[in-house]
């Protein structure tokens, strides 16, 4: 499974609070199941639910919503461009700690395709393909979330599009 390292790294590469002590970030699956129907060799797809929380988390957590959302606009898409699955798809409970702390849990479904094809040789290629966009990717840009009160820079991250786009209506 490629897709909780490429969050935590995200988010970790994006929201300034996190970069001050990265342990407090915590990510597990759960609900974890896998797909196979042999229809074209060995092909699979892994189905679960990424669940992360961050512990004693001091900064604003529209600081962490944002370059999660930016993620998931590449990484699982479908959940912001399909109404019926947008609706459950960010599931959260937080504990407030103090005034200005609280641990926050997250959760959201994710999906991710492998596809296994036997070689002449009798290896196995194993590739695991981007997730197919849904509007024209526009070049890498940065993007900044500054707090209005204080001018801290809160999170900041890099739009990376994947290779291959889909351009969906």
């Amino acid at each position: 499974m490629k897709k909780p390292n490429s969050l935590r790294t995200h988010l970790l590469n994006s929201v300034k609070e996190l970069q001050r002590d990265p342990d407090r970030m915590l990510i597990f699956t759960d609900k974890g199941n896998v797909r196979c129907t042999l229809a074209n060799g060995l092909s699979f797809e892994y189905v679960y639910d990424l669940n992360f929380i961050l512990t004693g988390f001091a900064g604003e957590l529209d600081a962490v919503m944002l370059p999660l959302f930016a993620w998931v606009r590449v990484h699982q898409s479908e959940l912001l461009v399909n109404l019926d699955k947008s609706k459950e798809a960010f599931k959260f409970e937080t504990e407030i700690l103090s005034n200005n702390t609280v641990d926050l849990s997250l959760t959201l479904p994710i999906t991710e395709r492998v596809i296994v094809k036997r070689q002449e040789n009798g290896t196995l290629d194993i590739t695991f393909p981007d997730e197919p966009q849904y509007e024209t990717a526009t070049e890498s840009q940065p993007f900044k979330m500054i707090d209005q009160k204080t001018g801290e820079t809160l999170a900041e991250w890099l739009s990376a599009p994947p290779e291959n786009y889909y351009f969906g209506t």
